[in-house]
């Protein structure tokens, strides 16, 4: 798929829910943003971070993850998918054989119809078997 072509499906299945504030796919083996929403700009050290958070989920629960300057406490952590938050903000993290959903909510977006929307779109690549 084409960057626009993800682009579009990133905004359709996620933002247009109006429950996501943010979001990205990384493709894994080379650690590079394929699509990200308008604005949402991450580095290679967080790309690299939330690779690195799915390799060991206990230390990813101990240790949180990191967006820019805020740190969200993990709630979930297992080998497919890292739920975190700060106050009323979070981000989820969702992993397919190829790709690594993120998404990011605020305080106005419902928790719950964010992560179905993030899980439902990592079950459609990992049924396309990305």
């Amino acid at each position: 798929m084409a960057m626009n072509q993800l682009q579009n499906l990133l905004h359709d299945s996620l933002i247009a829910t109006g429950h996501v504030e943010n979001c990205a796919l990384i493709r894994r083996n080379d650690a590079s943003v394929r699509a990200s929403s308008v604005g949402f700009v991450l580095t290679s050290t967080e790309v690299n971070a939330f690779l690195d958070a799915f390799k060991s989920p206990s230390e990813t629960r101990e240790r949180g993850v990191k967006i820019g300057e805020d740190t969200f406490v993990c709630y979930r952590a297992d080998k497919f998918s890292i739920y975190a938050k700060q106050e009323s903000k979070g981000v989820i993290l969702v992993r397919t054989s190829t790709l690594i959903l993120i998404a990011t909510y605020t305080q106005e977006m419902y928790p719950s119809v964010c992560v179905e929307a993030v899980e439902k779109l990592a079950d459609y690549f990992r049924e396309k078997g990305k």
